[in-house]
C-alpha cells in the first residue's frame, strides 16, 4: 500500500513505513487478511494516547497559568475525547487510509468515530516512535490544538450529564434519571443502551461500550431533543 499521500497530508515522511502501516491497520482487517504482515494498531494507540495526553496537558498548563486543575482537566477531556479526535481524523482524511474489514466499513455513527479516534492516537504513536517527541507534538499542535478556542468559547468542556441536570432542574424542576434499556454483543465488545428520564418520561436514548458512555450519549441526545444546546 502506498502511504505517501497520507504522509503528505500530515507533513511527515516516515523512515520506517511499517510503523505508518501498523497505525492504519484495524484489528478487524487481520481477520480477513491473515497474511498481512503488519500488526493491528492497538499497541500504537496505547502509546499515542499517552503522548497525546502529555502534549495537551503541557499546552494547557502553559496557556492557562491562572486556572485551577479542575478546569484544565475538563478542557483536556474535551480535546482528547473520541468525538473531537474523530473530527480531527476527518480533517486529515484518515478514514480514506484505515484498513478494516468489510463489516467495519459499513459501520456509521459512534462505532466509526471510535475507529477514527483510535487510529489518530495510533498515528501519533507511530510518529513518536519514528521521529521522536517533537515530531509527534507538531502533529498534535497542527491538527488538534486549533480546536481549543471553539471548545472554550462554546463551553464544550462541560460534561453533558452535568449540563443536562443543570438545565433540567432550572427549566423542569426535575433531576434526570438513567436506566438500562438494553445490552447486546459479546462480552469483550458489549454495547449498552441507556435511557434518560424526566420522571416517567423517556426523553432520549444513547448507546456506548460502557453504561457511562451510553449515559453521556443519552444526555447529549436529550439536550439536542429539547433544543437546549
Amino acid at each position: 500500500m502506498d502511504v505517501s499521500r497520507l504522509e503528505f497530508k500530515i507533513g511527515v515522511v516516515f523512515k520506517n513505513k511499517n510503523l505508518l502501516l501498523e497505525a492504519i491497520t484495524h484489528r478487524s482487517y487481520l481477520n480477513e487478511n491473515s497474511q498481512w504482515g503488519t500488526p493491528h494498531n492497538e499497541r500504537l494507540e496505547f502509546l499515542g494516547d499517552a503522548v497525546l495526553e502529555l502534549v495537551v496537558t503541557e499546552h494547557l498548563f502553559n496557556s492557562y497559568p491562572a486556572e485551577p486543575e479542575g478546569y484544565l482537566t475538563s478542557l483536556r477531556a474535551a480535546l482528547v475525547n473520541y468525538v473531537t479526535l474523530a473530527k480531527t481524523a476527518g480533517d486529515i482524511g484518515l478514514q480514506d487510509f484505515i484498513l478494516m474489514s468489510r463489516g467495519e466499513m459499513k459501520d456509521t455513527g459512534r462505532a466509526r468515530e471510535v475507529i477514527l479516534a483510535n487510529a489518530i492516537e495510533a498515528l501519533i504513536g507511530a510518529v513518536y516512535l519514528d521521529g521522536g517527541f517533537e515530531e509527534a507534538a507538531k502533529i498534535i499542535e497542527r491538527f488538534l490544538l486549533p480546536r481549543l478556542p471553539e471548545i472554550v468559547e462554546q463551553r464544550l468542556y462541560r460534561d453533558p450529564k452535568s449540563r443536562l441536570q443543570e438545565i433540567a432542574q432550572e427549566k423542569k424542576k426535575v433531576t434526570p434519571v438513567y436506566k438500562l434499556l438494553e445490552e447486546w454483543g459479546p462480552d469483550h465488545k458489549k454495547i449498552f443502551k441507556m435511557g434518560v428520564y424526566f420522571g416517567e418520561e423517556l426523553v432520549a436514548q444513547g448507546e456506548g461500550y460502557s453504561k457511562q458512555d451510553a449515559e453521556v450519549e443519552a444526555a447529549k441526545s436529550a439536550i439536542k431533543a429539547r433544543n437546549w444546546e
